[in-house]
């Protein structure tokens, strides 16, 4: 008896040592994710902070590679239609949810059903919209779901059919608007099945832990299909917005990664950490948009002309940025596939005038207005809590005194700014967008007029309101367009358009700002600024 009970103590603490030595070794990442996630729900996020946790522990019918590229995911392979307007996918073998459940074709029917029920209120729902009946659904035109072209022909077997070829489907099918959903806690929790307690996932990591304003945790799936080839055990997706807190941090070793940093610390980490900076050049736009609502006062098109057309835009990237972004003055980023030529990108004739005639032509629009010196006209120009973000508000606002206008800065956390523009509580904002897939398209539609909704507009991401019918119709056309040449010069004749009626003020092409630890392995600068926590690993 004494022996049985010394020979199990001797194993607890024999288990126990083994725990602690696993533990031990684990392997941990640091990651400064930025703003703090407001959902880690597929159907309802909107930011690039919720798009890494997310992708982590959720997988589609295709996923990214290292470099960002379409792979196959939850589908090891597809079929296309000669007319490229059906494609079947074939789901993997033993794929299953983290419950145990297993990952069906029917899970992406009902999640695709959840993004364009009207009730779900997806932002980004459009970007499925090549999808068979999505948009009519959406919009509360077709009710039955059954119509929509997402069919489960077995459990193993999901047919997916588009109103025309679209060129970027594959592409698309890795934003996270195209993740299956558990259907069977989707019904049971409602919108709560993303809450610790419920929350299941199918891709290489799994919620254990979130802390709103601090950090989510995840740990390392062990039933993903690739599990064997994932190095890092542990992630730890730390919320700070504050760029110069996450580059002290990073400098003391707490974080191995950060996704952001001051600009004006570029050279410093050039000299003091070479080959840590990522600078890299990527597909998308920072923007400032301006509230068009009727009676707003920025629906008059003379005064957002004055606006845009005295940014300094040249001055922004390596004056008060210094880190080589290039000024935008269209609205789709150089580089974007199934587009007209560079040479013949939107380029306003007013961008080759001298700057101060700019400025006098500004002041003639603003006194037509109304406004001027002896009546300036006061806007908010609202910003999302950035070092960054702060030093061009700053800038702009110096450049638009001169014409008579006075700007008052107002800057709050990530998820209360954006909830603002969308409620169109604002008068200036700073947005920006990172391209979803490369296609004209994904800039574009942000754009379009908001769909009625039971009588109520509803402007998904169009947050200044800014609507034309012409612009609309080219839209629609080039959607359905077959000839991709033909397709491309109705979009750029839709740019056009927009750009020339002021629809927003782009005012740089992004580049991605990343620091990178060298005891990480496996991170591959890419034009979508993706790189998925499956393909890195770490060294000590």
């Amino acid at each position: 008896m004494k022996f049985t009970t010394a020979f199990k103590a001797i194993a607890a603490a024999g288990a126990m040592a083994l725990m602690m030595s696993t533990a031990a070794s684990a392997v941990t990442l640091q990651l400064h994710n930025g703003g703090d996630p407001g959902t880690l729900d597929p159907h309802k996020a909107s930011g690039d902070w919720e798009n890494r946790v997310i992708g982590d522990y959720i997988e589609g019918l295709l996923t990214e590679n290292a470099k960002a590229e379409a792979i196959p995911g939850q589908a090891e392979s597809w079929d296309i239609s000669e007319d490229g307007t059906v494609y079947t996918f074939h789901l993997r073998d033993g794929i299953q949810w983290s419950d145990g459940e297993p990952v069906t074709a029917g899970d992406f029917v009902f999640a695709f059903q959840r993004l364009f029920n009207p009730a779900t209120a997806a932002d980004y729902a459009y970007l499925q919209f090549p999808i068979k009946n999505s948009e009519k659904i959406n919009s509360g035109e077709i009710t039955d779901f059954n119509e929509l072209g997402v069919k489960a022909i077995d459990d193993k077997t999901l047919e997916i059919t588009l109103e025309a070829p679209t060129p970027f489907l594959l592409d698309a099918l890795t934003h996270y608007t195209a993740y299956p959903v558990p259907q069977h806690l989707v019904e049971e929790f409602g919108d709560q099945w993303t809450n610790v307690e419920h929350i299941v996932g199918n891709g290489p990591y799994l919620i254990k832990e979130w802390l709103p304003g601090s950090y989510v945790r995840s740990e390392k799936n062990p039933d993903y299909y690739d599990a064997a080839n994932v190095k890092i055990d542990e992630v730890f997706y730390h919320v700070l917005e504050d760029q110069a807190a996450a580059l002290n941090r990073y400098r003391a070793g707490e974080f191995d990664i950060l996704t952001d940093f001051p600009a004006d610390q570029y050279q410093w980490l050039q000299d003091n950490m070479p080959g840590q900076a990522h600078v890299v050049p990527f597909l998308g736009v920072y923007y400032y948009v301006m509230n068009q609502e009727e009676g707003q006062v920025l629906s008059d098109v003379r005064i957002r002309e004055a606006l845009s057309t005295t940014v300094l835009r040249e001055v922004i990237g390596p004056d008060i940025l210094g880190t080589g972004e290039l000024p935008a003055y269209g609205w789709v980023p150089p580089g974007t596939n199934n587009y007209v030529a560079e040479a013949d990108a939107y380029m306003p004739e007013w961008a080759a005038t001298p700057y101060e005639e700019r400025v006098e032509h500004a002041k003639e629009l603003m006194t037509e207005a109304g406004y001027g010196p002896d009546n300036p006209l006061t806007l908010q120009l609202r910003y999302n809590t950035n070092d960054n973000h702060q030093r061009i508000a700053v800038a702009i606002a110096a450049m638009w005194e001169p014409i008579g206008v006075k700007v008052e800065l107002f800057n709050a956390e990530t998820a209360v700014h954006y909830d603002a523009l969308r409620a169109g509580d604002f008068q200036v904002g700073r947005a920006g967008w990172l391209l979803d897939y490369s296609d004209p398209s994904n800039t574009l539609d942000l754009l379009k007029t908001g769909t009625d909704q039971a009588g109520t507009m509803n402007w998904g991401n169009n947050y200044g309101r800014y609507s034309n019918e012409e612009f609309d119709g080219l839209m629609t056309q080039a959607s359905t367009e077959l000839d991709l040449d033909a397709r491309a010069k109705l979009l750029a004749q839709a740019e056009k358009i927009a750009m020339d009626e002021f629809a927003a003020i782009p005012i740089y092409w992004y580049v991605s700002k990343d620091v990178v630890s060298p005891k990480i392995s496996g991170f591959e600068e890419n034009a979508k600024n993706i790189f998925r926590t499956r393909w890195l690993s770490k060294s000590e």
